[in-house]
């Protein structure tokens, strides 16, 4: 049996670089992809931190990616051996009930399993299961590595925060943290023209790129009076949209201080221990709290969008290394503010 090199999780708090079987079409419906580029996501941190049960030691890491097509099942359709592809971090059978509702992260055969249910993006080959759906061919003018974005960050930015916040014409907008799903959330909310985008966050760095990404407003959310700061933007009466993009308690509580009245909270962070819902201060104040798990129904979208040059996401991936460097990957994205990063590519 040939082998490949992988990324592994073998505990908490461990990754490893260890041999694994080269993945094999198993069923009728798979491709199997040969990585060009992929990268890590805070999710994986998560997995790391043991924050998510599915997913178990042993484990090859990783929902993101771009590669070339190796092999395709006998019922795949619309790909073909050598065609250049994005991974989808959600896999889509395309027929459950599930899927047919317009919810593919919820697919009863599929949704978010790559570096989660079954092995990832993060070694020389993937297995894709539904590939008809889980891939999508990439133009050769495009930067591949840059692509990464698409995999995960940018969907997720406009589907669980730009779109479930109900980003407006004229409405103002708070997105706090700017890692990379908060800085895609900064790109994705500017397609709908509010008059106000203001970026809370610890790093002055992070911040300093969300200037020069189109942010009106950046806020240091270490400072004691963070909340203060950020009402004063809106004169006082809050945000019509609140972006969550941390996920911890601290920053879902700072999100219920900012909402407005008849405003949205989307919830973006992955929230590992419980938070505090404060119904006492918001039942009366006739907003809504939206969450929920990227269904990348947008992919197709934001391919379109790129292309056509009215997305610019060249600066989202701001490291590389190469595969026999992926421990130091690791490395640099656990310490992100240390090194200014946002995402971290491992090229093959």
């Amino acid at each position: 049996m040939s082998t490949m090199k992988a990324l592994v999780y073998t505990g908490i708090g461990k990754v490893e670089q260890l041999d694994r079987p080269k993945p094999t079409i198993q069923d009728p419906t798979d491709a199997v992809v040969r990585l060009l580029h992929a990268s890590i996501c805070g999710t994986d941190l998560h997995i790391l931190k043991g924050d998510v049960p599915t997913a178990q030691p042993g484990l090859i890491l990783g929902h993101e990616g771009v590669g070339v097509i190796e092999s395709v099942g006998a019922t795949v359709q619309g790909l073909s051996v050598g065609d250049q592809v994005l991974i989808s971090c959600v896999t889509s059978c395309g027929a459950c009930q599930f899927c047919q509702r317009g919810l593919p992260s919820h697919c009863t055969t599929g949704s978010w399993i790559l570096g989660n249910k079954i092995d990832g993006t993060q070694a020389e080959y993937v297995r894709v299961p539904h590939a008809s759906l889980s891939l999508h061919r990439l133009p050769a003018s495009i930067n591949l590595r840059a692509a990464l974005a698409l995999s995960d960050s940018l969907p997720t930015a406009l589907e669980c925060g730009v779109l479930s916040a109900n980003v407006q014409p004229g409405s103002s907008v708070v997105i706090i943290g700017a890692g990379p799903v908060g800085m895609a959330a900064l790109l994705t909310a500017q397609l709908y023209s509010p008059s106000l985008i203001v970026m809370a966050d610890l790093d002055e760095s992070r911040l300093a790129t969300a200037k020069k990404l189109g942010a009106n407003a950046t806020i240091k959310s270490s400072a004691s009076d963070t909340r203060e700061q950020l009402l004063a933007l809106t004169n006082g009466y809050g945000f019509d949209s609140v972006i969550e993009a941390v996920g911890i308690p601290a920053t879902f509580d700072l999100c219920q201080d900012l909402v407005a009245v008849g405003g949205r909270i989307a919830n973006v962070g992955v929230h590992g221990v419980p938070v505090q819902l404060h119904l006492e201060k918001l039942w009366d104040r006739n907003i809504s709290i939206h969450m929920s798990l990227v269904n990348a129904t947008t992919t197709q979208r934001l391919l379109r969008l790129l292309n056509a040059d009215k997305l610019d996401i060249s600066s989202l991936v701001t490291h590389h290394f190469p595969f026999s460097q992926g421990l130091e990957a690791y490395t640099t994205f656990r310490a992100a503010a240390d090194h200014q990063a946002l995402k971290v590519a491992i090229d093959f």
